[in-house]
């Protein structure tokens, strides 16, 4: 659909003209109970579209500008040998690095104490879709026997490691899941005597919790302040709660459960406190291309707001209906009763700078897609500011918001001047919206402490997001030489660097215990097992949350944080020197590169794989995340940030004459055919080897590979919207 014909169904309204669905969605769904006025409210857009617009586009014509003379300098300076001072102090002539600002330290107030004190797992999710969003918002709470049983973290027993078995429940693994969940126990939650392996029974007494030995002896925490609470009877309580790093466990006591029933002590489950945060997401994760797009994701979000949102879905052969968890209420272990979220205190992600919507158009020109979701989010958020629904998402009266692929201190500050006129229209106090700075894009990371500045009285996030990162990397030092095959990147000098600078940064900010320091996404989630034997290294690294890509994934990831007191990690590392800026300016290409014809296509193949595997989803069925076969079958979560690293690895050795555009074109068609196999179960699936002159998914990949070098900081936003569009035309 054109502009010009949108124009002519288009509501007009100020200076705007508003898509009918969603002028229609804003004042009759989610305005209606938030005391806005409509005329005040749209005129307030017109307001601040007509006064950040211009500063907007200049400063994304300020990126192309920057972008064009770094390509510049590398061509003058190419077949010389890197001069590290020389090219830093150009990047200071051309104002790429900002000038050094004064030490502070943030002043964030009336954040909620999952951002600002406790340290735990955080999950991104899909506004779009109903399902998903609840399904992550209930993710504070966890089965830990679940999580276990379910993934490979328990390798099969023997009876059924070969496909053996009947497929009901396996004793000897529930077994040894019991015996894990045990052994966590008595490590942080350790009695005074014997094991949580020997108990017989928990129960309250004047003096605290107790537990009852095989043996008959009786033990207590040997940390009594572990002890948070209870349910039930206190000689025989139902639910036992209990403590450790800020984060609660509930052992669930039931001997009518059928694992109750066969354990000594009656405990039929454990489960933990898990995803503390949630970032509901309308940028990477979705495929929103339109007004119809947005509507749905706001819908989601608005129910979100008032505690309403319902999904219903069959499972099974069982007709369910998810909703938004209650609170879970206690009997508190000081006297009282105690009351703990039963929800994750959730975020909205925005989408980036770049982005225009014609949702809204203004002078007959789109506008920035950011301004609307700033201005609708936050009228929905108000209805859990006022507290009129039966949930409370903030319990200290803020809206958060993250804030995805800004270049620097000055989009940082344009985003500053953005919420302070968004509160100013919905009559909020000043920093009622706070930010989440994601440190995705190579000129904030390299201005980090400035951009953080520009927004000390909102910030209560900052994270490395190292996927959309490496991408730009490769995008902003595209001309510098070719760059290492996928696999070998995490081991670039600026990575590491641009990994400890984040933290080193964010605490010298003064972050600690006023908001997070996150680190990014496991990406495989079938491989839970790897996931717990290494991504507690991100804690260990300073990271007081860090990204899972589900809800069991939330669960086994909340075992690190026990492991790690992150508070004390965090102490220790504000006493070292920060990251040096010079490792991080440092361009990771390969001076000569060796690599086999073979190595070559196993590369081209598992890029080309990665990117018609997710880009299929994307335009044929409006999936902006999904999970993805890739080369060797592995299953990883594809997102357009994976999605831009492949893109811009195959422009850079396509640029560079590693390979050439045939290679590339058979390795997308090859792989055309195997993503097509892969699919070969969905009576949907449009098989895209049927023709590939026509087929629009496999035009978009390719276009954003031959068209990469061209796109604006490697984006894919652009040619996915495009094709999406089209295909959604018929």
């Amino acid at each position: 659909m054109t502009i010009a014909n949108k124009d002519a169904a288009s509501i007009a309204v100020a200076e705007l003209k508003v898509d009918p669905a969603l002028y229609d969605f804003v004042t009759r769904e989610a305005m209606p109970g938030t005391g806005i006025n409509e005329r005040k409210f749209w005129s307030g857009v017109a307001d601040l579209i007509r006064a950040l617009g211009p500063l907007n586009a200049t400063l994304l014509r300020r990126r192309d500008q920057l972008q064009a003379r770094i390509d510049a300098w590398h061509r003058e300076h190419a077949g010389t040998k890197f001069q590290l001072q020389a090219y830093r102090a150009f990047l200071q002539e051309i104002g790429y690095l900002a000038p050094e600002i004064a030490d502070f330290a943030a002043s964030t107030e009336h954040v909620d104490a999952e951002l600002a004190r406790i340290a735990g797992p955080q999950l991104v999710v899909p506004v779009d879709n109903a399902r998903y969003a609840l399904n992550a918002a209930n993710a504070r709470w966890g089965s830990l026997y679940d999580a276990l049983y379910g993934t490979d973290v328990i390798a099969p027993s023997p009876a059924t490691a070969g496909g053996a078995g009947s497929g009901g429940y396996d004793s000897e693994r529930g077994a040894r899941v019991i015996a894990f969940a045990r052994e966590f126990l008595d490590r942080h939650f350790a009695l005074t005597s014997g094991s949580h392996r020997s108990a017989r029974r928990y129960r309250i007494a004047d003096e605290g919790l107790v537990v009852e030995l095989n043996d008959g002896s009786v033990a207590k925490l040997r940390d009594p302040s572990a002890w948070a609470g209870y349910q039930g009877d206190r000689n025989s309580p139902g639910l036992v709660l209990l403590v450790h790093h800020g984060l609660h466990v509930e052992l669930h006591v039931d001997r009518g459960h059928p694992v109750g029933r066969e354990d000594p002590a009656g405990l039929s489950d454990v489960v933990l406190e898990s995803a503390v945060t949630t970032i509901q997401d309308c940028e990477d994760s979705v495929a929103a291309v339109d007004a119809a797009d947005k509507i749905r994701l706001y819908r989601n979000w608005l129910g979100l707001m008032q505690g309403s949102l319902q999904a219903r879905f069959s499972k099974g052969g069982t007709h369910l209906t998810r909703q938004l968890n209650p609170d879970r209420q206690y009997h508190s272990a000081q006297g009282g009763e105690l009351t703990l979220p039963g929800r994750s205190l959730m975020l909205i992600r925005h989408v980036g700078h770049h982005m225009m919507s014609d949702a809204i158009t203004f002078n007959a020109q789109p506008v920035p897609e950011t301004f609307i979701d700033a201005a609708v989010t936050t009228l929905i958020a108000l209805h859990d500011l006022r507290g009129r629904g039966p949930l409370r998402n903030s319990r200290q009266g803020s809206i958060y918001v993250v804030k995805p692929k800004m270049h620097g201190p000055d989009e940082v500050a344009l985003a500053e001047q953005l919420f302070a006129r968004v509160e100013d229209l919905l009559e909020l106090p000043r920093y009622t919206m706070k930010i989440g700075i994601m440190d995705e894009e190579r000129r904030t990371t390299v201005n980090l402490k400035a951009c953080i500045g520009a927004v000390r009285n909102r910030v209560v996030f900052i994270n490395t997001g190292f996927l959309d990162r490496t991408g730009d990397e490769i995008h902003t030092s595209m001309e510098a030489g070719v760059v290492p095959r996928k696999a070998e990147i995490k081991q670039a000098l600026w990575f590491d660097a641009y990994e400890r600078r984040n933290v080193d940064v964010g605490l010298a900010c003064g972050l600690r215990g006023r908001a997070q320091i996150g680190k990014g996404m496991w990406a495989m989630p079938d491989r839970m097992a790897e996931m717990l034997r290494t991504k507690g290294a991100q804690l260990r690294a300073g990271a007081s949350t860090a990204w899972v890509p589900s809800p069991t994934a939330a669960t086994l990831h909340a075992l690190h944080y026990h492991e790690v007191d992150v508070a004390a990690v965090q102490s220790e590392l504000m006493r070292r020197a920060c990251a040096p800026l010079d490792d991080i300016l440092t361009p990771a290409v390969v001076a000569a590169p060796s690599w086999s014809s073979a190595q070559i296509a196993e590369e081209l193949n598992n890029n080309a794989q990665s990117i018609l595997g997710y880009v299929v989803r994307w335009i044929d069925s409006g999936v902006g995340c999904s999970k993805v076969p890739d080369y060797h079958d592995v299953g990883l979560m594809e997102d357009r940030a994976t999605l831009r690293i492949s893109s811009q690895h195959v422009a850079n050795w396509l640029h560079h004459g590693v390979c050439t555009r045939e290679q590339v074109t058979g390795a997308l068609q090859a792989m055309a055919r195997v993503v097509d196999q892969q699919n070969a179960g969905d009576r949907a699936y449009r098989p895209m080897a049927a023709n590939f002159e026509h087929d629009l998914a496999f035009q978009a990949a390719s276009d954003l590979i031959f068209k990469g070098r061209d796109q604006p900081n490697g984006y894919t936003e652009i040619i996915l919207h495009e094709y999406r569009r089209c295909r959604k035309a018929g």
